[in-house]
């Protein structure tokens, strides 16, 4: 999988949906999460500088996937700010408890855009599904 467009990126975090999918081929798609990752800074939001993989504050590298997965599994960002249980989402992917704050950074500096983009682009393809539907019977409605 290569990523051209965002419906590439729209196609994996798809896929990611489906836990034992994700548990069954982890290492693909950690290389994969990253592809997309660039991809998306690269392309869409412009930003070259942002070094993949991503490192702690230790030196140890961050699995943005299960960075991922850990904060959709809780609730979403806003859930885990709100709450402030970065720390736990940290202790969750291998940190230490210490290591929250960082790891609310590292979502926001390569996830959270993408996330958001994500979301809308799903909503705005529901909408245009709900409107090709209505069309559809409507045109139907006309001819009888």
């Amino acid at each position: 999988m290569s990523f051209k467009e965002f419906n590439d990126c729209k196609a994996l975090l798809d896929m990611i949906d489906d836990d034992e999918y994700v548990m069954k081929y982890k290492h693909h798609l950690e290389t994969k999460f990253n592809d997309m990752i660039d991809w998306f800074l690269k392309e869409k939001l412009e930003i070259y500088t942002r070094p993949l993989p991503a490192y702690a504050s230790d030196n140890r590298k961050v699995c943005l996937l299960d960075l991922y997965t850990a904060v959709k599994r809780e609730g979403g960002h806003r859930r885990i700010t709100k709450n402030n249980l970065w720390a736990m989402i940290a202790k969750e992917i291998g940190f230490d408890y210490n290591e929250g704050e960082y790891m609310r950074l590292l979502y926001a500096m390569y996830l959270d855009v993408l996330i958001y983009y994500y979301k809308y682009k799903s909503t705005q393809e529901k909408v245009q599904e709900k409107e090709e539907v209505k069309t559809v019977v409507d045109s139907r409605q006309s001819r009888s």
